[in-house]
């Protein structure tokens, strides 16, 4: 999971309910202190939240971004339901959709990060008429690697039959000793506010996503392709393999690994800024 430096968003964020069509979903909206050059809509990754876009949401504000970091349905802040469906891939597109439209439709930044990539070029492949561009931020073109496939099926059985506490004991186990006490208290509590349901599902998902590489070049949007310099989700190759595909424009965070959002945040958000300054 990404690990965000801190729980506590900038002075130019506020928390805040988004109301949409719907229903409301938790966000931290940043906005710059003059009129916004565009708006910028950020979507987590499977187990994390809009605090993931903590650190970049100051910088992005900088450059004149109003960005918007969301929770998911049934991730941390945001409401969720024990029915897997309202977590298939296309309905969590459709929740995409709708908060792009209640924030600036038909001049929406679109960026993922993993999981998130890939519920945003759903969205895409259903309606590309709200965004401007589309960031996929270590996302690749299918699904995760082996390794992680089996870590995703142990981590849905142990969801359908033991509590979070337990889940997040039993993980926290086989942290590395220098991150077993990183922000333990604000990772717990987020982990405890997900929704199971929307966990088991969405792992599933990375597990079995199919190549839509293709479609998503046929949408015709602009495409920025970012991560860091090693991967164990998907790896580089296959990430820079993904971008020639797209027509995009590739960037590789140094120093950083599947988080470039945490791990190189103002590295990071330059690398945004500039890409958006360019359309």
């Amino acid at each position: 999971m990404s690990r965000p430096p801190t729980f506590i968003p900038p002075s130019c964020a506020r928390a805040r309910a988004l109301p949409t069509a719907r229903g409301e979903f938790a966000v931290l909206d940043a906005a710059p202190s003059g009129t916004p050059r565009g708006t910028v809509l950020l979507v987590p990754g499977y187990t994390g939240s809009k605090e993931d876009f903590i650190a970049l949401l100051e910088p992005l504000a900088e450059a004149g971004y109003r960005a918007v970091a969301v929770d998911g349905r049934g991730q941390f802040e945001s409401a969720g339901s024990d029915d897997p469906g309202v977590y298939a891939q296309d309905e969590l597109a459709r929740d995409v959709l709708a908060q792009a439209a209640a924030l600036d439709g038909g001049a929406v930044h679109l960026l993922g990060h993993s999981l998130g990539g890939q519920i945003g070029r759903a969205a895409v492949l259903l309606d590309a008429t709200p965004f401007r561009s589309l960031t996929l931020m270590s996302s690749g073109p299918a699904e995760v690697v082996e390794a992680q496939q089996v870590k995703l099926k142990l981590l849905g059985d142990a969801l359908a039959t033991m509590t979070m506490d337990d889940v997040w004991a039993a993980m926290r186990a086989f942290d590395p000793p220098a991150e077993a006490d990183t922000d333990g208290e604000d990772l717990l509590r987020r982990w405890l506010r997900h929704h199971p349901a929307q966990l088991i599902a969405t792992g599933r998902q990375l597990a079995t996503e199919p190549d839509r590489v293709a479609e998503v070049a046929a949408a015709g949007l602009p495409v920025h392709v970012v991560s860091g310099e090693a991967d164990d989700v998907w790896p580089v190759p296959v990430i820079d393999e993904m971008a020639v595909r797209l027509g995009a424009r590739r960037t590789r965070i140094e120093g950083a690994e599947h988080s470039p959002n945490t791990d190189r945040p103002q590295e990071t958000a330059a690398a945004l800024v500039a890409f958006w300054d360019g359309l």
